[in-house]
């Protein structure tokens, strides 16, 4: 009985009344990104856009995406809950509310909203629910946490291309993918900040579903 109960708790969004009270003090972090020594808090460039993507946990999504061409900066750390300043050891409780997310800031004259929703779709599963693979709870639901109208926008028609991509595959599955415009991001600890740079032989977690996501981008890019 424990363990269904904890496993419920895990997986259950719980109310902003429930959640844990957390601290009016931000957590210590990195300073600097460790692969390419830049700002962890910015200041970041003038007309560069950013994202929260969550693709289970973070390790190995940021390392997927601190690699991508117009990427300029990544983070790791929490958003779509309730707790603020939330710590590692609150979030997997399941009762922050919060998904690990990496922040992604991008130059928009290299690289497009869409071709990262593309890499989003395909590099995780986003039909699990609260879970991604063997990482079960809240905090590893997938997530697209967006900072302009025109993201909110794209993050939508991108996550109905793929779910029709995967009908036209046979699969029944549905897309989970949490959507919204972002509230307040949190950053990790920072032993969790490229931690697949630090520890090379970490444990990645991203697993696809196979399916190719098709897009026509806005301006053919």
């Amino acid at each position: 009985m424990f363990l269904v109960e904890m496993f419920s708790r895990k997986t259950t969004m719980p109310t902003a009344q429930a959640a844990l009270a957390g601290r009016s003090e931000a957590i210590a972090t990195a300073a600097a990104h460790f692969v390419n020594g830049r700002p962890l808090k910015g200041p970041c460039p003038a007309g560069f856009e950013t994202i929260h993507l969550g693709m289970g946990c973070f390790w190995g999504a940021e390392r997927l995406l601190w690699k991508t061409p117009g990427v300029w900066l990544t983070a790791a750390g929490y958003a779509g809950g309730f707790t603020p300043n939330p710590t590692y050891q609150e979030t997997i409780t399941g009762l922050t509310g919060h998904t690990e997310v990496v922040k992604v800031v991008y130059d928009p004259s290299e690289t497009t909203t869409e071709r990262l929703l593309k890499l989003f779709f395909e590099e995780h599963d986003p039909t699990q629910g609260m879970r991604q693979g063997n990482d079960i709870g809240t905090t590893y639901r997938s997530a697209i946490y967006t900072t302009t109208p025109e993201q909110l926008e794209s993050a939508m028609r991108m996550r109905e291309i793929f779910q029709a991509a995967l009908k036209a595959a046979g699969r029944t599955s549905k897309v989970t993918t949490e959507i919204a415009p972002a509230g307040e991001f949190y950053y990790a600890e920072d032993y969790h900040q490229q931690y697949l740079a630090r520890n090379p032989g970490g444990y990645c977690g991203l697993r696809g579903t196979g399916i190719a996501c098709p897009v026509l981008e806005r301006n053919g890019g």
